[in-house]
This record gives C-alpha cells, sequence and structure tokens, in this order.
C-alpha cells in the first residue's frame, strides 16, 4: 500500500515507522518542509535500534529506511497514494481544511484518515465535498510499541472502508477495534472510570494522592495509580479530556468532572513537564515514604460478621500469628463490601471506638486497606496497622467512605466500561482488549468484572448506591441484566 503521512511530530513519526516496517511504502509530508528530513532520519535511527535490540533483522530495517519518500509540500500530486493519514495540530478547522485540499488534489479512490484523538470524525467530515471518504484512525504513542488502534467510522463513511482499514492494522501485528464516533472514541473515554473516581476520593478527603496511587498499584494491580498518571500525562491534558468527555456525554453523572483540576491547571501544576502536580518533580523531592509502623502488634484483634470475607480474614490473621481472642480491649475489624464501617457500627452495635474496616479487596494483596472513622481511637489505629503488617503486607490507613478505595475505583472502570458497551460503541471484546493494551490494566475490565463475580460486583454497586445516594453509582443496565439472566458481562448484543 502507498500510504503518506502529513505531520511530522511525536506521532506522525511513530505511524511512519509502524507502516514502513510493515512494508508499506509512506510518504512523509509537513508544513514545515525542513521538518521531513529530521523526521525521516529519527525514523531511520528507531529501525537501527529496532534492529540492535532484535525486534526486527538488520536486513528488514535497512528495507523499511527505503520505503521512506519525503515530499516538499503535503499537496503534492499522488495519484498512487491508497491511504492519506492525518497526525497534525489537534484543532477541527486545521484539521478540515487539509482535508478539503487534499480531496481536491488526490484520486477519489484514496481513503482519508484523521488521527485525531478527541474531535467528532463526522464534524470533520462534514466539510468534505465527500464526506464519505474520511475515517477516523486513532493510534497511541509510541506507535510501534502500543499495538492497538482505533477505526472509527464517520455517520457518512463508506461501508467498506473501516473492515479494509481493520484489515491493514492487523496485519501488521497491531490490534484494530471498530469504535462509534462518540466523545473519546473508546480507550480515553473508558480512562475516564478511573480518572474520575480518584479525583472524587480526593475531594472527599478519603486518601491523599500518594494513598490512592499505592492502593491502586498494588490492590489492583495497575501499572501506574491514576495521580501518577496525570503527572504523566499532564493535567492540563487529561483535565481537558475529562471535562470534554462529560461534556459530550451531557453532564453523565458517571463521568462527573471534578472540582480540584480547574485551580491547578490554572496554577500551572501540570506534572512531570512543569516539575509539580499532584507530585514535586524536584531534584530534592524525597520520595514519599510509607507511614512507620509504631503500634502493639501483639493486641488482640477480632473479625466481626460472617461470610467468606470475615473468615479470609480470620484465616490471614491466624497464619500471622495474631492474638483472636475476644476482650474489651480487642480490635474489632469489620470487612466492608460497599458499605461503610460506619453503617456496621450502627447497625450491629459494635463498639464505635475500636471499631475499623478492611477493604475485602486488599486480603489477598500486599497492601491492606485500613478505614477509619472520626470516633476510632488513634491508639487503636496504630495498633491495628501493627497487626496487619504481621503477615508481611503494608497497610494504607484511608477515611471510612462506601466501599472503600480500591472498590469505588473498580467499580467505576467496571461501570463505564459497560456504559460503553451499553451504548454500542465497541464490543465487549473489543473494549476489553482495548483497555488492555491501551490502558496497561491487568484485565479488561468487563473480564475483570467476571472475576470479581457479577452478582458480587452487583452487590459492591448497589451498596456504593443505596450508602451514597449518589447516580454516579448507579448499577448499569448492562451489569444488572446479566446478573439476572445468568450472562457473563463479556456477553454481547448479537452473541448467540
Amino acid at each position: 500500500m502507498h500510504i503518506r503521512i502529513i505531520g511530522t511530530g511525536v506521532m506522525g513519526r511513530g505511524i511512519a515507522q509502524w507502516a514502513a516496517t510493515a512494508g508499506h511504502t509512506v510518504e512523509l509530508a509537513d508544513a514545515r518542509k525542513e521538518a521531513v528530513q529530521d523526521a525521516i532520519e529519527f525514523v531511520r535511527h528507531m529501525l537501527a535500534r529496532a534492529a540492535s535490540k532484535h525486534r526486527i533483522t538488520p536486513e528488514d530495517a535497512t528495507a523499511a529506511a527505503e520505503r521512506l519518500i519525503p515530499l516538499d509540500e503535503p499537496m503534492a500530486p499522488g495519484q498512487d497514494v491508497d491511504l492519506v493519514i492525518e497526525a497534525v495540530l489537534e484543532d477541527l478547522d486545521v484539521k478540515a481544511e487539509l482535508f478539503q485540499r487534499l480531496e481536491r488534489i488526490l484520486p477519489a479512490r484514496t481513503v482519508l484518515a484523521t488521527n485525531t484523538s478527541s474531535l467528532p470524525v463526522t464534524q470533520i467530515a462534514a466539510r468534505l465535498s465527500d464526506p464519505s471518504r474520511l475515517v477516523g484512525l486513532h493510534f497511541f504513542n509510541p506507535v510501534p510499541l502500543m499495538k492497538i488502534v482505533e477505526v472509527i467510522p464517520g455517520e457518512l463513511t463508506r461501508p467498506d472502508i473501516p473492515p479494509a482499514l481493520v484489515k491493514l492494522v492487523q496485519e501488521t501485528g497491531h490490534r484494530a477495534v471498530t469504535v462509534t464516533d462518540t466523545p473519546g472514541f473508546l480507550i480515553n473515554h473508558a480512562g475516564r472510570g478511573l480518572a474520575t473516581e480518584a479525583l472524587a476520593l480526593l475531594e472527599e478527603s478519603v486518601a491523599d494522592p500518594v494513598g490512592i496511587d499505592r492502593i491502586a498499584r498494588d490492590v489492583l494491580g495497575l501499572r501506574m495509580g491514576p495521580f501518577e498518571l496525570m503527572d504523566l500525562t499532564g493535567l492540563d491534558v487529561s483535565a481537558a479530556v475529562i471535562d470534554a468527555i462529560w461534556r459530550g456525554f451531557r453532564y453523565s453523572d458517571r463521568l462527573r468532572a471534578s472540582y480540584l483540576t480547574p485551580n491547578r491547571v490554572a496554577a500551572g501544576l501540570y506534572g512531570r513537564k512543569t516539575g509539580r502536580g499532584f507530585y514535586s518533580y524536584a531534584p530534592d523531592a524525597p520520595a514519599p515514604a510509607e507511614e512507620p509502623i509504631t503500634g502493639d502488634a501483639d493486641r488482640p484483634v477480632q473479625v466481626a460478621g460472617d461470610g467468606p470475607d470475615a473468615d479470609a480474614l480470620r484465616q490471614t490473621l491466624a497464619r500471622a500469628g495474631a492474638d483472636l481472642s475476644a476482650s474489651d480491649r480487642a480490635i474489632v475489624l469489620v470487612p466492608t463490601w460497599g458499605t461503610t464501617v460506619a453503617a456496621a457500627i450502627f447497625g450491629d452495635g459494635l463498639p464505635t471506638r475500636r471499631t475499623l474496616g478492611i477493604d475485602a479487596l486488599s486480603l489477598d494483596t500486599p497492601r491492606r486497606v485500613l478505614a477509619t472513622t472520626p470516633a476510632a481511637d488513634p491508639d487503636v489505629v496504630r495498633d491495628a496497622q501493627a497487626v496487619l503488617t504481621r503477615s508481611g503486607a503494608t497497610v494504607t490507613v484511608v477515611r471510612d467512605t462506601a466501599g472503600s478505595v480500591a472498590q469505588r475505583l473498580l467499580s467505576s472502570i467496571v461501570s463505564v466500561a459497560a456504559s460503553i458497551a451499553e451504548r454500542s460503541i465497541a464490543t465487549p471484546d473489543d473494549i476489553d482488549a482495548a483497555v488492555t493494551a491501551g490502558l496497561g490494566y491487568p484485565h479488561g475490565p468487563l473480564a475483570w468484572g467476571e472475576l470479581i463475580g457479577r452478582r458480587r460486583l452487583l452487590t459492591l454497586q448497589e451498596g456504593l448506591h443505596r450508602t451514597t445516594g449518589d447516580p454516579r453509582h448507579r448499577p448499569t443496565r448492562w451489569v444488572t441484566e446479566r446478573v439476572q439472566l445468568g450472562l457473563p458481562l463479556t456477553f454481547g448484543h448479537t452473541e448467540k
């Protein structure tokens, strides 16, 4: 295939390397002529580097480099061009004007693709004489390593174009997912589940960014915590995406933006690129340290309640040699699932000052999440931390909230993915594949819900919604329906 790439920034260069490595002839063009040769030299360097790391052979690297063709300007004649991929400024007017010019000089058979990450494909296409030839083709950075591409047909895109592009992408070893033209498309939309809930937890002073990030990594198994990720991406970018998707879905409660971000953006607290965000990146900034353990690890402890979570906690404590004898001095631990410690104290008549909560999701992980109420005795909290570390786990103390931190994050991740499936924005299989490849989650969100147990997940969401009254926690129809019908969360509308 003969591909023209317009825009030689980070994305354009990555797409060029991807296409040339796959055996396609690649034209490179940019509004700045001098940028083209720089881009070609960069891609050649990356190809040589890939060969040195044995990702490709030296012969394939040389052949790919020879397939790179510099153009003097983007509007050069191109009778042989099969596909144009635009990777220029993320501005609707700029992109639309570029495609208007391209459709006048390139053959009608040439497919026009925009690498937009957020602009509606249909709105760009609406500016063209023939909107049927435009499609979204959204790559992720770094393109050669992020093996996922979103194919986004506009409302008027010719029906033969998306499957042809899916085939093209998958022949290169990348996964292609077909996505409805909606705000955030698939991966950016799915990522709001983690970010918006993390910001909500911070709003409510449940935990600080360090605590939430540690729980996200150690309990949920994420590669990066949500605040680390926002600092890496840049809060200016993350906040804009959060707001755009929230507005795009007409202020959906589930995607609600946080009041915390506008002032931080105004103050320039973007993250790594400004030296300070949710964390400080100054050369002398100390790394966040774990809270020292100073309590009495031999203090007696009791586990309140029955059921699998309570039994698992008792077994964990027993294996660690904890004193499980009952006494007026014993710490009372309550495993919570979608509810609060305060509700358990009130409902079961537990001692107010000695009762603390444990996030049930954290029981089999390297980190225990200990929830405290305003009535808890500080000495009890310190001693509980010491008792819980007997098993070798670390402990993060958080403020009591329905479901605690990990449960709320996971529930939101699954709920946002389920709402994507409900709207038929993408198939369940594509949702899970795209999120694991694009966001690095340990499981696709729908498969993750199945791993937890769909009935148990629904109980969690019902508890969050009932306890808080917040519509952001309302169980999705997707989850409720599949529990009622005995179907897996990964089961799509058209499956038999």
